[in-house]
Parts: C-alpha cells; sequence; structure tokens
C-alpha cells in the first residue's frame, strides 16, 4: 500500500465532503512520500483527518479522483470486483440490459471510465491516468459477473479518443481489447432494431442515454406528422415510425448519419414512412417556416452546444434560436420534444431559454413531462458532471 499523504488546505475539500469525487490542484496543501502519477494516495483534511484513497495525477486539474472513503481500505482485484458486481446488480434491476451502459465513471464510483454493452459486444472509454492502470483488470472482471448470468462477452474495443485523455499526459487509443471481432453490432431497443458502429460510431458507438425519452415519444406520434431533427441514426425517428406516424422526416447534417439512419430504417422495415435527408438544421428550419410546413411533432435532440463554462452565453442563443424555429413549425396543439445533452447548460439556464423562445415565438407552453438521462447513466447527488440530460415534452398552443 502507497503511503503517499496528501493533506488538503483549510476550508478546501468541499466537493468530497459533500458526497464527490474530485480534488482540483488548488485544494492541496503538502504531499508527503513519494508517487508516480496514476498511483494510490492517501487523503488527509487539513488538520490529519484521514478523507479516504484515490489516484494522483500532477498532469491534470483534477489532482486526485477518489476511489473510497475508507482510508485503511485496499485497492485491489476484489475491491474492483465488488464496483464492477455492484454497477451490474444496479442495472439489473433499474433498467432493460440487453444494451446499456454498465459503468459511468464516477456515479458508479469509478471515476474516468465508461463501459458500455451492446448485447454481447463491450465498448470501454477510459478518461483518467489512474483509471488506466485498471482497466483490463475491470474489464476482465465484468466479463466474469456478466458470465455468472449465462452472457458470454464476445469481443471488447476500446474507444478512448476523447480530447481529455490529452489533459492526462495520455495518448488518445482505439483499439481491440483481445481478439478482433465484427464491430458492427445488431441492437434493439424499444423494439427498434439499430446496426451500432462501435469502431467508428460517435462516442462509443450510440446514445444510450436517451432510451427511455425516445421510448416517451411514442406515445403522441402515432399517425402523426413528425420532423426530427439532429436526427444522428435517426433513433427518434424510428422511434416515432414504429409508434405509427404517418410521416417522419429526418434532418442532420452527416451524410454519414443520414446514410447509417435511412439503412436503420429498412432493416425496421419503414423506408416508406420515416425518411432522412442531410440538411443543417439552423439552415433548414427557416426554410421550413417560409414555405408553410406544419408538423403534429417536432423533435430536437442537438449535440451539446457548449463544453466550457465560457462559451454557455453562445450556447444559450443556439438553443434560443431552434427552439424558436421548432416552435413555430409545431400545429397549434401539436408536441414538441426539446433537450440539451450538455452539463453546462444546466436545468436552469435551459427552462429560461425555452420561456424565452416560447415568448419570441408567441406560442404558450404546456408541459407533458420533464425527463432525463436514462438509469444506466446514474446521476451522483454532488457529483455534478454526472447530470448533463434534460429533455422535455411540451404542448405547443397558440396564443389566441
Amino acid at each position: 500500500m502507497n503511503h503517499t499523504i496528501v493533506t488538503l488546505k483549510k476550508g478546501e475539500g468541499r466537493t468530497i465532503k459533500s458526497g464527490g469525487l474530485w480534488i482540483y490542484d488548488n485544494e492541496i496543501a503538502t504531499i508527503t512520500g513519494s508517487f508516480k502519477n496514476g498511483d494510490i494516495v492517501l487523503v488527509h483534511d487539513f488538520d490529519g483527518y484521514p478523507m479516504g484513497r484515490g489516484f494522483i495525477n500532477q498532469n491534470s486539474k483534477i489532482r486526485i479522483r477518489m476511489m473510497t472513503r475508507k482510508a485503511d481500505q485496499e485497492i485491489n482485484e476484489e475491491f474492483l470486483r465488488m464496483r464492477v458486481k455492484n454497477a451490474w446488480e444496479y442495472r439489473k434491476n433499474t433498467v432493460d440490459t440487453s444494451s446499456c451502459r454498465l459503468i459511468f465513471g464516477e456515479a458508479d464510483f469509478l471515476p474516468g471510465l465508461v463501459v458500455d454493452k451492446y448485447e454481447t459486444v463491450l465498448v470501454v472509454q477510459c478518461l483518467a491516468l489512474g483509471m488506466e492502470q485498471m482497466k483490463e483488470t475491470i474489464v476482465s472482471l465484468l466479463k466474469e459477473v456478466l458470465a455468472e448470468d449465462g452472457i458470454e462477452i464476445r469481443g471488447v474495443y476500446e474507444r478512448s479518443d476523447a480530447k481529455e485523455r490529452k489533459k492526462e499526459g495520455m495518448p488518445i487509443v482505439k483499439d481491440f481489447i483481445g481478439p478482433e471481432f465484427d464491430t458492427n453490432v445488431e441492437i434493439v431497443e424499444n423494439g427498434v432494431k439499430y446496426l451500432v458502429d462501435v469502431k467508428d460510431g460517435q462516442k462509443t458507438g450510440f446514445f444510450l442515454d436517451q432510451k427511455y425519452n425516445r421510448l416517451a415519444i411514442q406515445r403522441i406520434c402515432k399517425d402523426k406528422r413528425v420532423l426530427d431533427c439532429f436526427t444522428h441514426m435517426g433513433t427518434f425517428a424510428l422511434n416515432a415510425g414504429i409508434a405509427g406516424a404517418k410521416e417522419v422526416t429526418g434532418l442532420d447534417i452527416s451524410e454519414y448519419a443520414v446514410q447509417q439512419a435511412t439503412e436503420n430504417a429498412i432493416r425496421n422495415g419503414l423506408q416508406d414512412v420515416v425518411k432522412f435527408r442531410a440538411a443543417d438544421v439552423f439552415d433548414e428550419l427557416p426554410k421550413l417556416e417560409a414555405a408553410g410546413e406544419q408538423y403534429d411533432v417536432v423533435i430536437l435532440d442537438p449535440p451539446a452546444f457548449t463544453k466550457a463554462k465560457n462559451t454557455i452565453k453562445n450556447a444559450m442563443k443556439g438553443y434560443r434560436e431552434i427552439n424558436i424555429r421548432g416552435m413555430k413549425l409545431v400545429k397549434d396543439g401539436g408536441y414538441l420534444a426539446t433537450c440539451s445533452c450538455s452539463h453546462y447548460m444546466d436545468y436552469e439556464n435551459f427552462t429560461r431559454v425555452i420561456h424565452q423562445a416560447a415568448a419570441s415565438a408567441h406560442k404558450r407552453l404546456r408541459q407533458v413531462e420533464f425527463r432525463t438521462q436514462a438509469a444506466d447513466h446514474p446521476i451522483l447527488w454532488s457529483a455534478d458532471e454526472s447530470y448533463y440530460l434534460k429533455f422535455y415534452i411540451f404542448q405547443v398552443v397558440d396564443e389566441k
């Protein structure tokens, strides 16, 4: 056991004292003992009170990520098995596990690690140096724990290709962990079939966090004319189609996304109802409005417009504009589904923007429901970064 002790400044450590897992570089008073980046260290409060153990990295502003609150707990294979087993048991109790997020970093007390399961394939993303050293052990433990429930994993692919790794002093990695396998995986979610490309798809191949939000829009799409903006792989559009929509249009700026979405429509026998085309949503919505188009349901699922605090103002303009445009395209009494997947665009800011958009579009909104990310992406209270997805469904009523 490494006996390096990190002592916090007086008055610091508020995040971990309230249940979070991060200690920043400017919160530390002293470090005693020798260590190398990625090692587990013991954290003391300013008065010597032991606060737990975590791994240190002097390349990162997030200097320490906590692994346990118990100062005498060994971070070994037995400990990691306990964390992995707890994560899997939680998913079995809360979500459809055929395809789901198995490990969600800090919210599963395995900071910096994400593991998604697509049927019998695992996709791993590691964003922290300390976790990098445990990654392969955790993968083999996951395989063992899943095998206990009769699930044999046929392949593991690593998608550690996010820029955050550079902040940790680590190279970008995109490769197989273990034997090579076919990286196109068919999954079924809410009755819709998709082909997921875990090697070259966005993030880890698919956005599992919207699973139950996609299901929620099925109720309002039967016999309706639907517009799905920023459709990506056609997920909301196909949920509308399978729910019995009479006509669905999906828009995305990426030709590759449109091609994938079209193939997914064919896979579900929905190609006559659900159509996709490549277009910049910001350019296209004013054109549709000018042409007098009206829809029963408009869905806005944009990428994160902000990934930093200093770009929130510009992001708010972007969210305001698409929501104004989207609302104007909804028939009186129709529905708007709108969301933000940016952690920095918090609930208050996002809600304020929608209020402003409704006033500008001269529309009244009746809230049908407010939702967030699926339960396999749990929100750990006190770890703010784990809460990022905000999703509203409104009925849009003309002011008259």
